[in-house]
């Protein structure tokens, strides 16, 4: 791991905070993005004191020039990027007959055009290097869809969709995985609009999450294997969840 300069999108809490923890212990250097740069300097700093090593830059991945700037970052820090992790991602949900069209709307930009900007940015970096490796979080809901997660589910499922083309037209020396978390202890809640479901989705959370750690070991572990092996699909979800 030692040799990898990873970035993360969505680094500044939760997922994203866990595994950029995770690898900079392991040795690999991480570039953080996301949006609360407070956030990210204070995470940089507990890196940095850990010993681990770190960049980051304010990144709104709605922004396609935010994603390129990601990259540019490892690239000018690091002097070159091996793996984008795609982990950004909001989730406020509800039943459809609200007509919460705007949130509809910040679903497929955050969750699904995020992840198309960074296969834009990182893609002709991998190109030039003869290798690299796309990890995109995607989510359990996806694989079973339930009232009021429709939109969420369609933005995972078109994450998946693509990266599976991604994957094929790859070649033999780009990896890509799928990450599908089931029901995790972070403040995903937080963004749901719709009062009645934001209550339900927390108390799952309490009841069943598990910590956000699990993800980021699975990430490392996918990151981890040999150049030739390439990890397809990871499902890390509870026990007890349906």
């Amino acid at each position: 791991m030692d040799s990898k300069v990873v970035a993360i999108t969505g680094a500044s809490s939760g997922i994203g905070e866990a595994t950029a923890l995770l690898l900079a212990a392991d040795g690999a250097k991480v570039v953080l993005g996301a949006r609360r740069s407070e956030r990210l300097e204070a995470l940089a700093d507990r890196i940095t004191a850990a010993g681990g090593t770190v960049a980051w830059t304010r990144t709104d991945v709605r922004r396609r020039e935010d994603l390129a700037a990601l990259v540019a970052c490892a690239q000018a820090e690091f002097g070159r990027l091996d793996v984008l992790v795609s982990n950004a991602g909001i989730g406020p949900i509800s039943p459809l007959d609200d007509l919460r069209v705007e949130d509809w709307e910040q679903m497929v930009d955050v969750n699904f055009k995020s992840v198309l900007y960074g296969v834009a940015a990182a893609l002709p970096v991998f190109r030039e290097q003869r290798t690299g490796h796309f990890v995109n979080v995607v989510s359990t809901a996806g694989l079973r869809v339930v009232p009021n997660q429709s939109v969420y589910a369609a933005t995972k499922n078109a994450v998946r969709t693509f990266s599976e083309g991604l994957r094929q037209e790859a070649g033999p020396d780009l990896r890509v995985t799928l990450i599908s978390p089931g029901v995790i202890d972070t403040d995903f809640a937080d963004s749901i609009t719709a009062p009645a479901v934001r209550a339900e989705i927390a108390t799952a959370r309490d009841s069943l999450g598990i910590p956000p750690e699990a993800i980021a070991r699975a990430i490392a572990f996918a990151i981890d294997q040999p150049a030739a092996v390439d990890v397809g699909d990871i499902v890390v979800r509870p026990t007890a969840q349906a």
